[in-house]
């Protein structure tokens, strides 16, 4: 995860020791600045989640309106997606940081700086609201880490690797927290995306539960205050309550191994679309890239004579659509909207700049609810299971993926705990064998 696995070689922390190093006044003030990093994050997180639903409604909802229709026609994504490339192609080749890391190396790599963070927000509020099938998480944690490292520059004492490394974490965690379910997710995040353990794990983890905790309480505070769309990934209507039952776990085995293959596959894919683009002429094939998604969105549009809106952007708004209503989409719809929206997605990995996660929420839960009309397969316990499954297989966390999923579902996840708990275990599997497959026949070949 971004700033994660880079602050987690410089935490030096004496194993013997644990109890001095936490009670430090220099740690003290590490865990103050982290508090007031959260706040100032979380309001410029606000407003940029804020910006681009506006943009992103302004797009899809009104502009269609002032020409005639009453919802985005099906060829609306092909110039929507043309000029996304046109506006991302001179920033990807000319901007410092290329507008943010790929997406088809999940959240990774080293932390976005000052330098890099203009690029990286114009990319991503230039091209998102236009119908790119990525997320906002990326660029989110980016504009976590590149204020926190600008701030902590200018204070004196600050400014050692160690510090500004685990302040460059702890304002990621921030400011992913505020769209991925506050602290909790936050934290294990850290916790499974450092791979540490006993007092490097304490310290590492407070200033970015001090952060995310205080970012949390501020973003949701600011939203209802300002009645402004916060855009967080929620669910506000799910299927009745279904107890799983043997059946459940007879498909839904099987059927989570599908699904983390196939995210697992899809992101290969994007590879190869990743090192089509990193070569000369990156400008054009970025355009030509982008128009390929637009492509990908009309022809879901003629397909299913479904709005080409549905296949675009984040998939926020469309899962929260299918977990409230599963029956308004027919089977047909919902294997069109995987295979369309899944080519987009990893043709977007590979080229364009944004976050995995997103898409692939929506990819799994319409996987799933597609089969939940198999003898024995409930609809709450499919769409527990394909929402699992995929966040597994892209963020590689299967416990930060089970709590995602857990708290996505609310009070009717209760009752699927133990689904969801083997579903990651099994999605984890799966995307090892997978890339270990996948790995060696490439070595041999």
């Amino acid at each position: 995860m971004v700033a994660m696995e880079d602050a987690q070689p410089d935490v030096d922390v004496p194993p013997d020791a644990p109890y001095r190093i936490l009670l430090s006044g220099r740690y003290l003030r590490m865990l103050l600045l982290s508090l007031v990093f959260g706040v100032l994050i979380a309001l410029a997180c606000f407003f940029f989640v804020g910006l681009q639903h506006w943009l992103q409604h302004e797009v899809w909802t009104n502009l269609p309106k002032a020409v005639g229709y009453r919802e985005a026609p099906w060829w609306w994504p092909l110039p929507a997606l043309a000029l996304a490339g046109l506006l991302l192609a001179p920033i990807v080749s000319r901007a410092p940081g290329g507008g943010g890391h790929l997406p088809v190396n999940g959240l990774g790599g080293a932390p976005i700086g000052p330098r890099e963070l203009p690029g990286v927000v114009l990319a991503a509020l230039m091209t998102l609201p236009l119908g790119v099938v990525l997320g906002p998480e990326a660029p989110l944690m980016a504009v976590g880490s590149g204020l926190a490292l600008l701030a902590v520059r200018r204070i004196k004492g600050a400014s050692d690797p160690q510090t500004a490394a685990l302040v460059a974490t702890a304002g990621s965690t921030a400011a992913i927290s505020t769209i991925l379910g506050g602290p909790v997710v936050a934290a294990l995040l850290v916790v499974e995306a450092a791979g540490l353990a006993g007092a490097r794990l304490v310290v590492l983890l407070l200033p970015c539960l001090t952060a995310s905790a205080a970012g949390a309480v501020v973003f949701t505070g600011f939203g209802a205050w300002t009645g402004l769309s916060i855009g967080g990934l929620g669910l506000p209507t799910v299927p009745p309550v279904a107890n799983p039952d043997a059946g459940d776990f007879l498909w839904g085995v099987p059927l989570a191994a599908l699904i983390a293959g196939a995210v697992a596959l899809t992101r290969r894919l994007g590879r190869v679309t990743g090192r089509w683009t990193g070569g000369g002429h990156t400008a054009v094939r970025t355009v030509g890239c982008a128009v390929a998604v637009g492509g990908c969105l009309t022809a879901y549009a003629l397909i299913t004579g479904r709005s080409p809106e549905e296949a675009a952007l984040s998939g926020q708004a469309t899962l929260g659509h299918l977990a409230a209503d599963p029956g308004a989409w027919s089977v047909a719809a919902l294997l069109a909207l995987v295979v369309c929206k899944g080519l987009a997605w990893s043709i977007s990995l590979g080229s364009l700049r944004g976050g995995p996660i997103f898409p692939a929420l929506l990819l799994g839960a319409a996987a799933a609810l597609a089969c939940s009309g198999l003898p024995g397969l409930g609809t709450t316990p499919a769409l527990a299971l394909g929402i699992c499954a995929a966040a597994t297989a892209v963020m590689g966390l299967p416990l930060c993926s089970a709590v995602l999923t857990v708290l996505l579902l609310g009070e009717d996840a209760y009752d699927q705990m133990p689904l969801i708990v083997l579903t990651a275990v099994v999605a984890h599997l799966t995307v090892l064998l997978v890339n270990r497959t996948a790995d060696a026949r490439a070595a041999a070949g």
